[in-house]
C-alpha cells in the first residue's frame, strides 16, 4: 500500500487534538512541555520561544521515549503533556502522531507552528536556541 505524504499527515491530524497557539501558550503555561523540533537553521532565521525545550526532529523520539534509555528528565511517563512546534505546524503532526505511537498519548501539535505562535504576538526572541544536549 502506497501513500502520498498528505494521505499520512491527513492520518497524523485525524489522531491529534490539535491546538491554536494560545490554548498551546496556556497549557505550556500549566505545565505541558513545548517542544521545538525545528532545525538550528530555521530557529535562527525565524527566532524561538524562551524556555522551550529545543529538540531537533532526528532526536525526538530518543529523547522523550519514558522508557529510553537516552530520554530526558522531563520524560517522566506517558502521560506527560507534549506540544510539539514547529515552523508551520506539519513535522510537528507528523512527530506528535509518533510520540503517540511511543505510548505518549497526550502528544499533539500547534496549528500553524512558530509562525502562527509569532502572529499571535506570544513570547517569542530572536536567533536559535539551543538544543537538549545529546545524552547517547
Amino acid at each position: 500500500m502506497t501513500r502520498t505524504i498528505d494521505e499520512v499527515l491527513a492520518a497524523a491530524r485525524a489522531r491529534l487534538r490539535r491546538l491554536d497557539p494560545g490554548p498551546a501558550h496556556d497549557e505550556w503555561r500549566r505545565g505541558a512541555l513545548l517542544v521545538d523540533i525545528r532545525p538550528a537553521a530555521q530557529r535562527a532565521a525565524e527566532g524561538h520561544v524562551p524556555g522551550a525545550l529545543v529538540i531537533e526532529r532526528n532526536v525526538l523520539e530518543w529523547r522523550l521515549d519514558p522508557a529510553g534509555d537516552a530520554r530526558i528528565p522531563e520524560a517522566t511517563g506517558h502521560d506527560v503533556r507534549v506540544i510539539v512546534l514547529c515552523s508551520e505546524g506539519y513535522t510537528s503532526s507528523l512527530a506528535a502522531a509518533s510520540l503517540q505511537d511511543l505510548g505518549l498519548t497526550g502528544a499533539t501539535d500547534v496549528v500553524g507552528g512558530f509562525r502562527a505562535w509569532r502572529a499571535a504576538g506570544l513570547p517569542a526572541s530572536a536567533g536559535p536556541a539551543a538544543p537538549v544536549p545529546c545524552s547517547s
